[in-house]
């Protein structure tokens, strides 16, 4: 078994300057973790993941739709109408990252009455 420090640092994701902590900072935004989850019921144009994800404005769910595509983890579509109608779809890697985000958020769901009696 190799030790942390043995470790190749940029697939390390304790070391600084690992790749893979730009996709853990997506993951783990807000709206990166709501977009993945809603895109496990499959493809979604824009504005349906605006209208789903409430409190994301315009500017934010394209700034995060466009790290998600460019991270390799949704795939955007583009039907040549117009105006042109844009969709996106998880790609495999993307639903692999979701699966896991899905049963945080099924938690999330099921405590969330218990977490509030804590918080108050």
């Amino acid at each position: 078994m190799a030790s942390i420090t043995a470790i190749d640092p940029s697939t390390n994701a304790f070391d600084g300057d690992c790749t893979g902590r730009i996709v853990l900072d997506q993951l783990t935004s807000r709206w990166g973790f709501l977009i993945l989850v809603a895109l496990r019921d499959g493809e979604h144009r824009f504005f349906e993941l605006r209208n789903r994800i409430h409190g994301v404005s315009e500017k934010m769910l394209s700034q995060t739709l466009r790290g998600l595509t460019g991270s390799g983890l949704v795939e955007r579509h583009v039907i040549p109408t117009v105006p042109p109608a844009v969709s996106y779809t998880l790609t495999d890697l993307g639903r692999s990252a979701a699966e896991p985000l899905a049963g945080v958020f099924d938690w999330l769901s099921d405590h969330a009455a218990e977490i509030a009696e804590h918080q108050q």
